[in-house]
């Protein structure tokens, strides 16, 4: 069902750069967590590691040499198709615009990339379940990948869940917990990561590091796809919904691989869309650590925390983040869907902050990329 990748030799820190042992980091870096500056790790890879283009197979098994499971819970995640988008790249003045449908994944969004990688490590490190604290997408993900790997999976969400994922997440056999605050979620997966041994997919201190850094890794798979596709291969910038910017960080990594083996001659510009000022606000100065409260209901993308990752991957890119206005959102929405593209509200919000940054003086954006990180059937309203 699982095996680690051979050429993994440990795990760094982005912040401080330490190097650590092949373990486990569900708090990210142990030096930068005692220093007061959560930070995610990220797998390091021999000198000997394949190159990451023109391995075979189907979806993200194709680039199973460079994660960090080269075996792992299969259920057709990658390979998502790219849709251009004339009618709207004329309307908008662009030379070309396309979205990468993430919502062709399994369950319907970006999470399965995680999800498959994620759960094999679960596997393989053993303990009595898996756990992640979701508003939707990542619960309904994780559920179905621990049923298929025949592991416990538990949820812990809010009464608000859409009725849908609610659904899904119980069908896929998951405890479902709720909690009547977001922030009670994370106290709740914390007792069952220190206490009890559950491997968390998602990030439960605060301030936040990035999801499990195994998981994450899966998401370079849509920056190498990105990468090899002639039609985006060099695009100017890719809008990617964020919350706490694991797939940010993700497509961040993949690109970043693509230029190093002139797979692309340089790296997009990545821009962090939000429903309200967070990563915005750091970029001008405010230290990453606050609370950036607000409320929408772009609920997949929503909370009032940013981490180091998706501020590192925006400035490395010389990128930036674009806050988007729900109405506008709304109206993009129901504009995507009469192009075809029924997107939950979350993922339309790329379109949306596309029209923020052509908006903004000398901004300059010719060709461009949308992640459309869900479909919106599994929205109830």
């Amino acid at each position: 069902m699982q095996a680690i990748n051979k050429h993994l030799t440990g795990f760094q820190c982005i912040r401080c750069r330490a190097i650590h042992p092949v373990a486990d980091y569900p708090e990210g870096c142990p030096s930068c967590l005692a220093d007061g500056h959560p930070a995610s790790v990220v797998p390091v890879y021999d000198e000997t590691v394949p190159p990451a283009f023109g391995g075979g197979g189907r979806g993200m098994q194709r680039f199973a040499h460079r994660l960090p499971y080269i075996s792992f819970p299969c259920l057709g995640e990658g390979d998502t198709p790219l849709v251009e988008l004339p009618a709207l790249a004329h309307e908008l003045g662009l030379g070309r615009l396309s979205i990468k449908l993430e919502s062709a994944n399994p369950t319907g969004s970006h999470k399965d990339r995680m999800s498959a990688q994620f759960v094999a490590r679960a596997k393989d490190r053993g303990g009595p379940g898996v756990i992640a604290a979701s508003s939707g997408n990542a619960g309904a993900s994780l559920a179905a990948y621990a049923a298929a790997a025949g592991l416990r999976c538990v949820i812990v969400t809010t009464p608000a869940i859409s009725p849908p994922w609610r659904r899904a997440i119980e069908m896929a056999g998951a405890e479902i917990i709720y909690t009547e605050d977001s922030l009670e979620r994370w106290a709740i997966v914390r007792r069952k990561v220190r206490e009890e041994g559950y491997a968390s997919a998602t990030n439960y201190l605060d301030p936040p590091v990035g999801s499990d850094a195994y998981g994450v890794e899966g998401y370079k798979s849509l920056g190498y796809e990105l990468a090899e596709d002639e039609a985006t291969a060099e695009v100017d910038a890719v809008f990617v919904p964020t919350a706490r910017g694991d797939l940010l960080w993700g497509i961040y990594r993949g690109l970043a691989d693509a230029v190093a083996e002139g797979k692309r001659s340089s790296l997009p510009r990545l821009i962090a869309v939000e429903p309200f000022p967070r990563l915005k606000e750091v970029l001008a100065g405010q230290d990453l650590r606050m609370h950036f409260p607000g409320k929408s209901l772009l609920v997949s993308i929503g909370g009032a925390t940013v981490t180091y990752q998706s501020y590192l991957a925006v400035t490395e890119s010389r990128g930036t983040a674009v806050s988007v206005p729900q109405d506008q959102a709304l109206a993009d929405q129901q504009t995507l869907a009469r192009n075809g593209l029924y997107l939950e509200l979350s993922a339309a919000a790329s379109l949306t902050g596309l029209r923020q940054a052509i908006q903004r003086p000398g901004e300059t954006i010719r060709s461009a990329v949308l992640i459309g990180t869900s479909h919106g059937y599994k929205e109830s309203s």
